[in-house]
């Protein structure tokens, strides 16, 4: 086996594989090794921009925030964008390909693995360890066939892999035996050990679990990582269940849940703010009073936009800017407040045009070339704070209300628009609300006085050490030598 490549796969989605690679990565890094995440195939509608123009999961950027590198589109060399229940934009290398439902994708699946393969040797050359993030289970026996998300990747360049449970949803013993069960012989021998993760309580209780686990699979048990709670880190795709906030909010701050919701990490700078009560709105639940509604991203803007009217939501927002509520509106959610959508080349169903909102004067117009882009400028408020993002998206938008900007980009490229009374602001930039002079001035002039500046980024960075340290400690790091490249501490914490 390779002792430069080392995966993770879990048995369930959502078990903790991001969480435990970008841990690592950062572990690594600070003992002074050249580690690089990959995930050779992601199904996320959370997404960021690379250093060499591309597009990966917004989880595989984080990773490479935790290793020290800038994110690049062989980090994630396949990216899937669901537009429907059975359909996905297929991005390769970064860029989008094409259009396919489920099926053409599995017969697709030979040509998406070399490119797999192509950014795997190009990582490999350059890093002295690259550590892989599985999709959902190795066990889903319907996608076996061709996988190259899971074992099928593990076997064709020959890595070991970790198999990590979620212990806090219950039932974790017959989450790994099964899984273990349902692999091949082969598949079951590259598996070197298990890590439980979010467990709560006294660890003594588990001993007798993790020792007949031992003793039933002939593997080493490599760690319990406990719950951490409030460890906030960028979610690959899934929304927050729960609100946040407390008694000491002052703002209430409210997104729909769209069914196609892209970049919703961009609402965590609210979601996150001590000031802040914020909840992204089921469906089906009646849209509530809120100071502020936030309109996100969208990977189906038309579909989305009809489920918003659908909801309820149209009159909803009507009356919350009658009565002197804001608005912001970020990229798709730009999209939905136009005069009119067009999409002559059925890029996102069947071709032709929609009304918008109406909210604001502009139309815009679905192109086949993606925008992909890292920006930097300032927002146009008091003070003219820096803003630093990226730019998604395949619309065209064009009218009157765009010579009122949201944002001045560098090179004095306007970006969105503020309306003529000053209560709706939006714009195409992803993480305008990171920066934290951006992010008081927004919160400004959606009615909150002296806001608490927050600063996302050191909350990231904060987060990635404690969850470093934290493996540090639970880690058998004696254990792991054999397949990491852990250095000469190891089991040691570094003293910086």
């Amino acid at each position: 086996m390779r002792s430069d490549t080392f995966m993770i796969q879990g048995t369930t989605s959502d078990a903790g594989k991001t969480t435990l690679v970008a841990g690592l990565c950062r572990v690594l890094k600070r003992r002074g090794i050249k580690v690089a995440p990959f995930k050779p195939q992601n199904m996320a509608l959370n997404s960021a921009v690379t250093e060499d123009g591309g597009e990966i999961g917004r989880a595989q950027a984080l990773q490479a925030q935790a290793a020290g590198v800038a994110p690049h589109s062989d980090f994630n060399p396949v990216l899937l964008k669901p537009s429907s229940d059975v359909g996905a934009q297929i991005i390769i290398h970064g860029k989008a390909r094409l259009d396919m439902d489920a099926r053409a994708y599995h017969e697709y699946k030979p040509k998406a693995m070399a490119a797999v393969l192509e950014s795997f040797a190009r990582l490999t050359a350059q890093y002295e360890a690259v550590l892989v993030e599985g999709a959902g289970s190795p066990a889903e026996i319907n996608l076996r066939d061709r996988d190259i998300a899971n074992m099928g990747f593990a076997e064709a360049v020959d890595c070991p892999v970790i198999l990590v449970a979620d212990i806090d949803r219950g039932g974790v013993f017959a989450h790994l035996v099964g899984t273990l069960e349902l692999l091949s012989e082969s598949e079951q021998a590259r598996i070197v050990g298990f890590v439980i993760n979010r467990f709560r309580g006294d660890i003594s209780l588990l001993q007798p679990g993790l020792t007949w686990l031992e003793e039933r699979t002939g593997k080493p048990v490599l760690g319990v990582v406990p719950y951490l709670m409030g460890l906030h880190l960028d979610a690959e795709d899934a929304l927050p269940r729960q609100a946040s906030g407390g008694a000491d909010s002052k703002l209430t701050v409210v997104a729909p849940a769209f069914p196609r919701i892209s970049n919703a990490t961009d609402c965590d700078p609210l979601r996150l703010h001590p000031e802040v009560n914020f909840r992204f709105v089921a469906p089906d639940e009646a849209p509530p009073p809120a100071d502020l509604i936030v309109l996100p991203g969208s990977k189906a803007v038309q579909m989305d936009l009809n489920w918003l009217r659908e909801q309820g939501w149209e009159a909803h927002i009507r009356r919350h800017l009658r009565y002197g509520g804001k608005l912001i509106a970020l990229c798709g959610g730009l999209q939905m407040l136009g005069k009119s959508l067009h999409d002559p080349l059925g890029l996102e169903g069947t071709p032709g045009s929609a009304n918008g909102l109406g909210l604001l004067d502009f139309e815009t117009t679905l192109d086949a070339e993606k925008q992909l882009v890292n920006v930097t400028g300032s927002l146009c408020l008091p003070g003219a704070p820096a803003v630093t993002g990226y730019e998604i998206h395949m619309g065209v938008t064009s009218g009157p209300a765009l010579e009122r900007p949201a944002v001045l980009l560098e090179g004095g490229r306007p970006d969105g628009a503020i309306s003529a009374d000053g209560q709706i602001l939006a714009s195409y930039v992803h993480g305008l609300l990171d920066q934290p002079q951006a992010l008081s001035a927004l919160l400004a002039w959606a009615g909150l006085e002296n806001p608490i500046p927050m600063d996302v980024n050191a909350l990231r960075e904060a987060a990635l050490d404690r969850l470093a340290d934290t493996l540090e400690e639970c880690l058998d790091w004696e254990r792991l030598a054999p397949w990491l490249p852990v250095g000469p501490d190891v089991g040691l914490r570094p003293s910086a």
